[in-house]
């Protein structure tokens, strides 16, 4: 009954995790969660206000497909004032979250048989995006003594003639790395050398520490940039996830194609959200700030803390808003009759066992790791982390 297509997508193994912790909570267990990838803090003042504006003077009818113009020309503005890029509003669209953006640009130019290279770790739902448009992921993994960065020589390596799309995430997510602009320049060098396209995921982009510069692969020439699919949008950025905008510059003839899939599929995105957006893009950035020294400040805390558990090492993020840690040294450690094998068995003892809800490495193609978010208070880091070491202490007595 069910399409090949989805038979080909393999089930999340954090679900049956999230389950057992909706379950645990809705019978009074008191569980702390480090899974959640969205800001902690409320959408900015402004922002809802202009949303309630928009409602007020009717703005809830159906819009342009690819986003009104008025959020294309603050877009526009925001890639030329923050990445020095040039786009018309025929190389922008508009689309219902980042993801829907993603898939979108899988659907208009990915063919069966085509490749696309993932550095791993990777964003969960890159692999699933290009299958689901009948390509194959060609997954190449990244060590953590080369802080989780993909090489020039590795990409060379994983090109083949069928290699269409490359998928870059800086910010990343899971591990928080950034990548240099000469790092990307060494990158773009292979790119244009075998003439595929890039997508550069940049939803963390103001989101970045220890005065790291951002950099966007597209901004190293106008030939990569012709190449270059720009996605972001305002929900990590703006702590808007649930408004549901994201948004791309890239190729016309592409941006074009995607809006017709658009066209067929969601139409428009949230009217009332495409306002709120225009509010956050071109209102003061005041509050953007305020979340990033709260990051800051956690993130040093909870790496801090990582290091300090026996066996565990954490490289120290420097952007968004995750910590990815190798917790290997538990593996094979066995509980109540029960192998800890991976990171998906150690992620589920800790839920039992701790009342910490975490998201297991194999998500995002390194088992040997466990992804923290510290979208989250220090007051529940620190109770999370008192947990996690009391219960690693009982595999070890």
């Amino acid at each position: 009954m069910l399409s090949e297509r989805v038979r080909a997508i393999k089930p999340s193994p954090t679900l049956a995790m999230n389950a057992k912790a909706v379950a645990m909570r809705r019978a009074g267990v008191d569980v702390i969660s480090f899974g959640v990838g969205e800001p902690d803090f409320e959408t900015p003042q402004h922002i809802r206000q202009e949303a309630v504006r928009a409602m007020e003077e009717g703005f809830t009818r159906y819009t342009a497909v690819g986003g009104i113009p008025e959020l294309k020309d603050a877009i526009i503005e925001k890639f030329k004032t923050d990445n020095g890029l040039e786009f018309d509003r025929d190389s922008v669209m508009v689309s219902c979250g980042g993801k829907h953006v993603l898939y979108n640009l899988a659907q208009a130019i990915l063919d069966p048989g085509d490749e696309v290279i993932i550095p791993a770790p990777y964003w969960v739902s890159y692999p699933p995006i290009a299958v689901l448009a009948g390509a194959e992921p060609v997954i190449v993994p990244t060590e953590a003594r080369d802080d989780f960065k993909l090489s020039p020589e590795a990409l060379e390596q994983a090109i083949t003639p069928r290699t269409k799309l490359l998928v870059l995430n800086s910010p990343s997510n899971p591990t928080g790395v950034v990548y240099t602009q000469s790092e990307l320049e060494a990158l773009a060098e292979v790119v244009l050398r075998h003439d595929i396209f890039v997508v550069s995921d940049e939803i963390y982009e103001k989101l970045i520490f220890d005065d790291q510069v951002f950099f966007s692969i597209a901004q190293v020439s106008d030939a990569l940039k012709a190449r270059t699919f720009v996605v972001n949008g305002v929900s990590k950025t703006y702590a808007m996830t649930g408004w549901r905008i994201g948004y791309v510059g890239g190729p016309k003839e592409v941006i074009a194609a995607m809006t017709k899939i658009q066209s067929q599929s969601t139409s428009n995105p949230n009217s009332v959200a495409q306002r709120a957006a225009i509010a956050a893009l071109n209102g003061p950035q005041d509050s953007v700030l305020e979340m990033k020294r709260a990051f800051d400040e956690r993130r040093s805390v909870l790496v801090d803390r990582l290091n300090a558990l026996d066996g565990v090492v954490c490289n120290r993020p420097q952007g968004a808003f995750y910590a990815f840690a190798d917790f290997s040294h538990y593996y094979r450690k066995e509980k109540d009759g029960h192998t800890l094998d991976g990171s998906t068995a150690l992620c589920e003892y800790l839920l039992t066992q701790a009342r910490v809800a975490l998201v297991p490495g194999i998500a995002f193609g390194a088992d040997n790791f466990i992804r923290f978010s510290y979208a989250t208070s220090l007051e529940t880091i620190a109770q999370g982390l008192d947990r996690i070491t009391e219960a690693l202490e009982a595999l070890s007595s």
